[in-house]
């Protein structure tokens, strides 16, 4: 773990006037596998400009839940103070710690809220080690101008081969079995076991994950269905249904892979296990509210439902320990009596493989925001790239203008770097809010100071950065 090291007050949102520049991060990306293609790459690398806050003497980083120490390598490699806690934080504390941190890194249990955000007066960019960034309030965060990215394929792998497990787990009824032989029952049955070879597995949700799936499915002989909003092409021999409804009523095994969203909670409840084929299974690796469970209990109870694998629930503990009870949802003693059931403690994509491969692509993508503005793969700001600066433009600085989308801002901003040689710009706008990048040459610390402050007055602004 790096001890954090005390940094001056000054805020990224609104500096000191200073005209001197700060000490900087100046350590190069991780590298992957040298090859051919990547010595050239590092060849441009070196002759890659580091840019730095300007007026901003560090980065501090505080990081939560375990994130992988792959991230934590990178993060710290650049030179940023990094806090690392392995666990998450209760509100109090974790609105006490984000007052002055930079940027913030989760994973799925850390509730940052406009509530939370609304303390955090310096933070810049929020890495979700995860796929999910529900557990963040997007539409406040942008329209405070921090950007979020989240590591959408990393696990994709890691949730899939999961519920291959559990597909087979399920159909031999293993987990019964288990649990009986560790009391001493030796209970050698073969009733209601079956393979999985020549049954069909129904996919609600094919991205990324549904997708991967289906193809191991099929490797094992299943026949492959599977429901989504949009019209996507089959991989293999699968097939896409029309309705929830038609995949239900044929399907012997259902895994929902759906996002949380007001559409998708509850999804299955009492109506969708009745149109189930009587003795099929359930499998939820997605979000804990796609799923009705009160209404699972009773189809399991009835038999409609003959076993199921729940790897998300509605309300989770916020740390490891005795914490799955009635006190946290109020069924959970029911779900734990249930019979050929498999209750796993979101581990979906723990993984050590996983978790490497998403503690790099976060941690990847919060470098390339924090040392040169780009937003590629936020999932709450416009998608900006440009060109990264090299070391034969040594005065240029890099101006970031987030700011409403609003009619007359690029004239307003031209008027203010109109005295200048602007070598490139880009801008581009989600929604309500756009995002703007300028590469200024040939400017002063003096210059900079100026051209910042005449941003900062602009009504239009949200958060303006100036790298240097």
């Amino acid at each position: 773990m790096t001890t954090p090291k005390p940094i001056s007050q000054s805020s990224l949102a609104r500096p000191a006037v200073s005209n001197s520049l700060s000490v900087s991060p100046t350590a190069t990306f991780h590298s992957p596998p040298a090859s051919s293609s990547f010595m050239a790459s590092l060849a441009l690398r070196a002759a890659a400009k580091q840019l730095k806050p300007f007026s901003t003497e560090d980065i501090k980083i505080l990081l939560l839940e375990n994130v992988n120490q792959t991230g934590r390598d990178i993060l710290s490699g650049q030179g940023y103070q990094v806090e690392f806690h392995k666990a998450s934080l209760p509100e109090d504390q974790l609105i006490e710690k984000i007052r002055d941190v930079h940027v913030i890194g989760i994973r799925s249990k850390t509730k940052l809220t406009a509530k939370v955000l609304q303390e955090a007066k310096n933070l810049l960019v929020i890495g979700c080690f995860c796929i999910g960034t529900n557990q963040v309030d997007l539409d406040y965060a942008a329209k405070q101008g921090i950007a979020v990215f989240n590591s959408p394929f990393a696990n994709s792998r890691s949730v899939a081969e999961l519920v291959i497990a559990e597909i087979i787990s399920l159909a031999r009824q293993l987990g019964d079995r288990s649990n009986e032989l560790h009391r001493g029952t030796w209970n050698k049955v073969s009733a209601k076991c079956w393979e999985v070879r020549g049954k069909t597995l129904g996919i609600v949700g094919y991205g990324h994950i549904g997708s991967q799936l289906s193809v191991l499915a099929e490797a094992m002989g299943m026949n492959v269905i599977y429901y989504d909003v949009v019209s996507l092409m089959a991989i293999g021999t699968a097939r896409q249904v029309p309705t929830l409804e038609a995949l239900l009523g044929e399907a012997d095994f259902v895994t929902l892979h759906v996002p949380e969203t007001p559409e998708t909670k509850n999804m299955l409840g009492a109506k969708q296990f009745e149109q189930m084929k009587n003795g099929s299974y359930l499998i939820n690796a997605s979000r804990g509210t796609v799923v009705d469970i009160p209404a699972l209990i009773k189809a399991m109870r009835a038999g409609k439902v003959a076993g199921a694998a729940l790897d998300v629930y509605p309300n989770e503990p916020a740390g490891n320990g005795d914490y799955f009870t009635t006190d946290l949802n109020p069924w959970a003693e029911e779900l734990r009596g249930l019979n050929n059931i498999i209750l796993t403690p979101h581990i979906g994509g723990s993984t050590e493989e996983a978790q490497r491969a998403i503690g790099i692509e976060v941690a990847d993508a919060l470098v390339r925001y924090i040392n040169q503005g780009v937003t590629l793969g936020s999932v709450n700001l416009p998608e900006v790239n440009m060109r990264q600066l090299t070391l034969d433009e040594s005065n240029h600085a890099r101006i970031i203008y987030i700011h409403r989308n609003v009619p007359g801002v690029l004239r307003r901003v031209n008027e203010i770097l109109g005295d200048h040689n602007v070598d490139k710009q880009i801008s581009d706008s989600k929604g309500d809010i756009a995002y703007l990048m300028a590469d200024v040459s040939d400017v002063r610390p003096e210059d900079i100071k100026e051209i910042r402050d005449s941003l900062d007055g602009l009504s239009s602004r949200i958060l303006t950065r100036v790298l240097y």
